[in-house]
């Protein structure tokens, strides 16, 4: 597994295919790189892919301190820059797409495009209203608990019981400070400026009950191309691929 180091902070990932534009995929809170196998099968048939475990998931290293949207982004730049990916398209799905919205505000020369697949951006005051009492569950010893009762509400009743139950344990590993720090992370970040300093082309592929108000989103980014997927929960990259993956190539010829 090829690392890179990062001010004392290893950072890993994984490539495969060759082609552009490159993909760059960037999974969502509590989650992993693994999250992307459908879209890194499908896509490095024709593309340069790579599949990154964020700082605090993963294999990449777990450090105490600060996680925050804007950090991630960086991150990512950096990591672009180190290993020679020029012009890469940021797909990012829940946390991963307010990253992607972030790395576009905050380097504007480097993504040929984004793709938020049902990301963290533009919160329906109903998520709102839950933040901070999650917040505190999130920072108390019953975290674990808490983050299961979060994760289980992001699936439809046909979502595979199996795939899950795998996504659940999986996210209850997460270290809690890793865990705490970006919940509270995700909804601080100034999505609105973000959307108001990205100039690359942009899609939102909104689950079956997306994270984002979608008329609201539409007010603030009317360029950007809304979608939604059918049938699937909050994980619909893994659930449904061929749906994600269709909606993305198309997004690619008709933007690129």
């Amino acid at each position: 597994m090829p690392y890179m180091e990062r001010d004392g902070v290893k950072l890993a990932f994984e490539e495969s295919g060759t082609g552009g534009p490159p993909l760059l995929f960037v999974h969502g809170w509590c989650c992993d790189r693994s999250h992307f196998d459908a879209q890194v099968a499908h896509f490095s048939l024709a593309h340069r892919c790579i599949a990154v475990d964020l700082r605090g998931h993963g294999e990449s290293d777990k450090p105490e301190g600060a996680y925050s949207i804007a950090g991630f982004a960086d991150d990512l730049a950096w990591l672009c820059r180190a290993i020679g990916v020029q012009k890469p398209v940021i797909v990012g799905h829940s946390m991963g797409g307010a990253i992607a919205l972030s790395l576009a505000a905050r380097h504007p020369e480097l993504p040929a495009a984004i793709v938020m697949l049902d990301g963290a951006v533009s919160p329906p005051p109903a998520l709102l209203a839950m933040v901070e009492p999650l917040a505190a569950a999130f920072r108390s010893p019953g975290y674990a608990e808490a983050l299961r009762g979060i994760f289980e509400q992001m699936f439809t009743p046909t979502d595979d019981a199996e795939r899950r139950a795998r996504i659940v344990a999986k996210a209850i590993d997460t270290p809690q400070h890793v865990a705490a720090a970006e919940w509270s992370a995700i909804w601080s970040n100034d999505w609105a400026a973000d959307v108001a300093a990205c100039k690359t082309p942009a899609m939102y592929v909104g689950s079956h009950a997306p994270v984002a108000d979608m008329a609201a989103l539409r007010a603030a980014m009317p360029s950007a191309v809304l979608a939604q997927t059918a049938g699937a929960g909050h994980f619909h990259q893994i659930e449904v691929p061929e749906q994600v993956n269709a909606m993305i190539e198309r997004f690619l010829a008709v933007s690129l």
